[in-house]
């Protein structure tokens, strides 16, 4: 079922602002405007509108993101719970599709598209990008009137991001990049398992997650917050059941990554672009020139690349029939745990506790580790000498 949080537009975000406009003069808008003929002041080229509605200034800003996608559960009900409580001013900026494993990753040379979004009681956006473009450009302060928010919380993800995971995780490199900046953040994950938990999970994983929200408010105000480190929050399979917060160590997990092989006509990317690609031509057609020009070129620019990405894999311009391309999907699967210390995040997280997990943008290097590396290096350069 599609959450009810956002609005879902058919045709590309980029495009449908640029036709926002071409219709909107079309209809005689621009016989409204004032005549701007002696005006000094530069006529503003963004497609995104200003924040909305009254904003009250004295109520804390609160910044959401999330690896999942703005439409998720997750974001849903967490947005929807802030904005009940009435105590804080909820600002949206998430990616526009599901970004979970993006890790730490920004967009480059590509422009992003950023489409208003409905969710009611907040000003929100999706973003054509990842969770760290979400966050970057929400504090870079082009896009929202206020400089920074009081916190920015990343979540809630599902499945769990445990252990090594961390480095992989989207909704954990959005919270990574709030503190990079110099605000305080939250990244928080639900223990989702398939065939047992179900989307009301999310509703009670929020709940029991808003009193560490409202103390870490309040805390941050009074200058209690911990300024070194964002908080990992992972959240029991049965929240209501939980056994209380736990605090608890970073663990070696990781999941095993399977790579299988697949055929051509299973390529899930070809098969989205090309239908789309008929369709936005035909679209595109029907609105007429002055309307596709602009929104078509943001919009093709991007899709231009995946079909190269999807039809070339290496060799693109090469009409050899003696290379091959052979297609991979990637598959993340759950392995068996051989830590069997209490305070690792994952054991907690099994044991039902909520596990709080602090994260460092500092990589702690232990005194082992540090001993066998300075004997390494004193061995290896005594070889070559």
């Amino acid at each position: 079922m599609r959450p009810s949080g956002a609005k879902n537009n058919f045709l590309p975000p980029g495009l449908v602002s640029n036709l926002q406009e071409v219709l909107s003069s079309r209809k005689g808008g621009a016989q409204n405007q004032p005549n701007n003929e002696n005006s000094t002041e530069p006529a503003s080229s963004s497609s995104v509108p200003d924040d909305a509605g009254e904003v009250d200034n004295t109520k804390p800003v609160i910044l959401v993101t999330n690896g999942d996608g703005i439409e998720s559960p997750g974001l849903t009900y967490l947005v929807d719970a802030l904005v009940r409580q009435g105590l804080y001013n909820v600002h949206v900026c998430a990616p526009q599709s599901d970004k979970s494993t993006a890790g730490h990753s920004f967009t480059l040379k590509e422009t992003i598209a950023v489409t208003s979004a409905e969710i009611h009681g907040a000003i929100a956006y999706e973003v054509s990008g990842t969770p760290v473009d979400c966050v970057s450009l929400a504090l870079s302060g082009a896009l929202f009137s206020w400089s920074k928010p009081m916190l920015v919380i990343s979540g809630i993800n599902k499945g769990s991001s445990c252990g090594h995971h961390m480095f992989y995780s989207g909704v954990v490199a959005g919270a990574r990049e709030s503190l990079f900046n110099g605000v305080p953040s939250l990244s928080i994950s639900l223990d989702w398992k398939n065939d047992e938990s179900q989307e009301s999970d999310f509703k009670d994983a929020v709940s029991v997650c808003l009193p560490l929200i409202n103390a870490a408010i309040r805390d941050i105000e009074k200058g209690a917050f911990p300024k070194c480190c964002l908080l990992h929050v992972e959240v029991p399979k049965s929240p209501l059941t939980n056994k209380g917060f736990k605090l608890t160590k970073q663990s070696h997990w990781s999941p095993k990554l399977c790579w299988q092989a697949t055929s051509a006509n299973r390529n899930p990317a070809a098969g989205r672009f090309l239908p789309n690609q008929e369709s936005l031509g035909i679209q595109l057609a029907q609105l007429g020139r002055d309307a596709s020009a602009a929104g078509a070129a943001r919009r093709l620019a991007t899709q231009k690349k995946n079909l190269e990405e999807v039809e070339s894999v290496g060799v693109a311009g090469k009409s050899d029939p003696n290379r091959k391309v052979k297609y991979f999907r990637l598959e993340l699967l759950e392995k068996k745990q051989e830590e069997e210390d209490e305070d690792l995040d994952y054991r907690a997280l099994e044991n039902g506790f909520i596990a709080v997990t602090p994260i460092s943008l500092v990589m702690h290097v232990e005194a082992d580790v540090r001993a066998a590396a300075s004997e390494w290096i004193s061995t290896a350069l005594e070889v070559q000498q």
